[in-house]
């Protein structure tokens, strides 16, 4: 990720969810997005870093985490979770991040998604190659798809940025 230059408008765009269950769920960590935030930025000029989060439920201490987020300069896009009457439960934000990638790829030269999901193929692809933007995808190796991988102008391992990986004990909150 230090091939972006110091005079690069950088955009970064973090699946919250996505990100956050890869690291539970791979590591018993959690992301510090603070560091994450400076590490990809590197000596570019981070113009716009937005995150998109799903409110769940409050008890479980989500309001300290989005403020965390917040704190760390980082806009919030926020959805309530969907609980449909059979029980099922969804909440992405596959189309709000591609609408504001489309939206913001004018004002940047390089925009950097954090997620693995495959579905973003085809917004990387427009980038790139219809409007003719630098991007990059970091996530985890483990669980990001091998094919936006592959699209990507570069993908940085979220596993090999030092101060990232934030270690979740046996007795420590999640």
């Amino acid at each position: 990720m230090n091939t972006i230059k110091p005079a690069q408008k950088v955009g970064i765009l973090i699946d919250v969810q996505n990100v956050y269950h890869s690291a539970k769920n791979l590591y018993h960590a959690r992301v510090n997005f603070n560091e994450l935030i400076k590490y990809i930025t590197g000596k570019g000029q981070l113009i716009k870093a937005l995150a998109y989060v799903i409110k769940s439920d409050p008890a479980t201490g989500e309001e300290y985490f989005f403020e965390a987020l917040r704190k760390s300069g980082i806009e919030l896009r926020v959805k309530e979770l969907q609980i449909y009457p059979d029980g099922t439960k969804k909440g992405d934000w596959d189309v709000g991040l591609a609408i504001d990638a489309i939206r913001l790829a004018p004002s940047l030269d390089v925009l950097v998604l954090v997620t693995g999901d495959g579905d973003f193929i085809p917004l990387v692809q427009y980038l790139k190659w219809g409007l003719g933007k630098d991007v990059k995808i970091v996530g985890f190796s483990h669980t990001t798809s091998t094919k936006l991988k592959e699209v990507a102008e570069d993908f940085l391992d979220i596993e090999s940025i030092p101060k990232v990986l934030l270690k979740i004990g046996p007795n420590k909150k999640k």
